[in-house]
């Protein structure tokens, strides 16, 4: 049986700014790995500001995910709520001014044990930034679809590593 089979269960919650961009994107190629690895994770995406509450992800974020197989139309942009932190096993960041709004928003709920940058999954320790392609053209978007997508494999890379340590 594959390694994965054996990770249990796991809940994580990918957050951005509008939750039209980044987080949606995240949430896609994520869900997209993990079901094709059939592991019982769920994905979810939120966004600190609310701004965007109920909209469709960015026209430029759906199309290239389904440049890439993946389908983000259904999804709709919603705001962190503290309750979060008791929904989820983990929260990423896409940037670190999030996180800081992540914890205002949370207060006494912020759990930092649960909340990290996605790009330390990548770069760990390094606290880098997915950049928001928002303020440019398309080709912000293909960058930013692959450093998600590079930071979603490494994060399944280090789950195996952890599961395999205990």
């Amino acid at each position: 049986m594959h390694w994965l089979n054996y990770i249990c269960a796991m809940k994580i919650l990918m957050v951005c700014l509008g939750n039209i961009c980044r987080s949606p994107l995240a949430e896609g190629i994520l869900q997209n790995k993990i079901d094709q690895a059939g592991l019982p994770w769920k994905v979810d995406s939120a966004g600190t500001n609310g701004l965007h509450n109920g909209e469709s992800p960015h026209r430029l974020s759906q199309k290239v995910a389904t440049q890439h197989g993946i389908d983000i139309s259904r999804q709709q942009s919603r705001r962190l709520v503290k309750e979060d932190f008791d929904r989820y096993d983990k929260i990423y960041a896409m940037a670190g001014d999030v996180v800081e709004e992540m914890e205002w928003i949370a207060r006494e709920k912020f759990n930092s044990a649960k909340a990290d940058l996605l790009l330390n999954e990548l770069y760990p320790g390094q606290n880098r930034d997915v950049p928001d392609p928002w303020y440019g053209g398309e080709e912000g978007y293909h960058e930013v679809f692959e450093l998600i997508d590079k930071a979603c494999d490494a994060l399944l890379q280090n789950q195996q590593q952890i599961v395999q340590t205990r």
